[in-house]
């Protein structure tokens, strides 16, 4: 299985502390061992369901990643706790970790604001990258994932963005929040807002992941 398709983002430099949610205890014994072994991560708990992950959010647990499972028993389902854990003020980055490829859970998750999705039988050094490039900012999608989205934009036909759209949408991927492209590109916020009204419309998403997602789908950015 080749590399995540992602995009780059600005590197850290302090320990990435992961949350880990899924109903199986063995899946996360060993996602934990996996996260205990990276000089560079650190766990910052486990959760059985959305629901206790989300618990720990409240009661002041900071992971700068979450590893999602999507179904998870009768508890609080991994798509419903990305969208509310990516409402939150400043939210951490949300890799969904699962078995599920098809299109309604890809979608559903990435438009629920999931900053990336993998298979949970990519390799540990997978996972480990992913996280390292989800606490950057990035976007990352198993290779199977991003097949998937390419196949529904190529249905669909590839959207026309202007050049103007198509450099912001590559800003947006790098990592850059809206006052940060407007400094870079010399323009205002409110016009930066505009130009992803645009996108989010041309894409047929509403959220900057999915928008990241559907624009390396379609070639119209470059993955690293």
């Amino acid at each position: 299985m080749s590399g995540p398709t992602r995009a780059t983002g600005a590197p850290r430099a302090e320990p990435i502390r992961v949350l880990i949610v899924d109903d199986h205890p063995v899946v996360r014994r060993g996602l934990r061992a996996m996260v205990d072994d990276l000089p560079d991560v650190e766990a910052a708990g486990e959760a059985a369901d959305g629901a206790a992950a989300l618990r720990l959010l409240d009661a002041g647990t900071r992971p700068d990643v979450v590893l999602m499972d999507l179904q998870m028993g009768d508890g609080m389902h991994g798509v419903e706790a990305t969208r509310r854990i990516t409402a939150l003020p400043s939210p951490p980055a949300v890799l969904i970790l699962t078995t599920y490829s098809t299109d309604a859970d890809i979608l559903a998750a990435v438009e629920a604001g999931a900053t990336g999705y993998l298979l949970k039988d990519a390799p540990p050094e997978e996972v480990a990258a992913a996280v390292h490039a989800a606490a950057r900012g990035e976007t990352v999608l198993a290779p199977p994932v991003a097949a998937r989205l390419l196949g529904r934009v190529r249905a669909g036909g590839r959207p026309a963005l202007t050049q103007r759209e198509t450099e912001i949408l590559g800003l947006v991927a790098e990592g850059l929040a809206n006052r940060q492209i407007s400094r870079r590109l010399f323009i205002s916020e409110a016009t930066v807002k505009t130009h992803l009204v645009h996108i989010y419309g041309k894409l047929g998403v509403d959220s900057r992941t999915a928008a990241i997602a559907a624009g390396l789908a379609a070639g119209l950015i470059r993955a690293v």
